[in-house]
């Protein structure tokens, strides 16, 4: 029997790719995979309360707004790291959250951690692309279709090798809200399909 894949979920904000997680493992969409944990940079957001709703330990780890972005991002990502250690993490997801991680959470977990950007990469990603900017900067660009992309996390900003894309129109008339809701209904699908497939490709690893 193949051991429980451990998933941190990572989040900034409202948390529907989180529930979207909750709910797929909930339906057994995760095969091994068991969401261990949440974890916030910031405090007041509804993915909280949707962690509390599922009996899922959640953490604030807010990043230290005294320290250089540079190490502000450091000790973020070493806090973090930490808790990975504690929990024996076996993957981590990216799921709306907006601090960049950095050092040596990037070499510990290379091939673990995964991301999901609201962009077709490697188009409209970078630091700064996040959010309505992202769609935006889209539809000033003219650009026919988007959509989300679900990619492994490296040293770079939305740079990692690609797992897995759904794709969207880009209507005319459309306001950068238009496009992000469309764009929502394929996200909640994309990251249950990429983080099922990183629990079977870790689980095979580990067995």
């Amino acid at each position: 029997m193949q051991n429980t894949v451990h998933i941190l979920v990572l989040v900034s904000g409202n948390g529907s790719n989180l529930q979207a997680l909750i709910n797929a493992g909930q339906r057994g969409e995760l095969g091994v995979g068991r969401i261990a944990a949440t974890l916030t940079d910031r405090a007041d957001i509804y993915a909280l309360e949707r962690a509390r709703l599922a009996n899922i330990p959640a953490l604030v780890e807010p990043p230290n707004m005294t320290l250089p972005i540079a190490q502000r991002r450091q000790d973020l990502s070493d806090r973090i790291l930490q808790f990975c250690r504690e929990r024996n993490i076996g993957l981590i997801v990216l799921a709306g959250f907006l601090s960049i991680l950095a050092g040596d959470i990037i070499r510990e977990y290379t091939g673990r951690i995964i991301n999901l950007h609201p962009s077709l990469l490697p188009k409209f990603g970078g630091v700064g692309m996040y959010g309505e900017r992202v769609h935006q900067a889209v539809i000033d660009a003219g650009e026919p279709e988007s959509g989300c992309t679900v990619h492994l996390v490296d040293a770079g900003t939305d740079t990692g090798p690609i797992l897995l894309q759904r794709r969207v129109p880009v209507l005319a008339g459309d306001t950068a809200a238009a496009l992000a809701e469309r764009i929502h209904h394929e996200e909640y699908i994309a990251i249950v399909e990429g983080t099922a497939l990183m629990v079977v490709q870790i689980a095979a690893n580990t067995a």
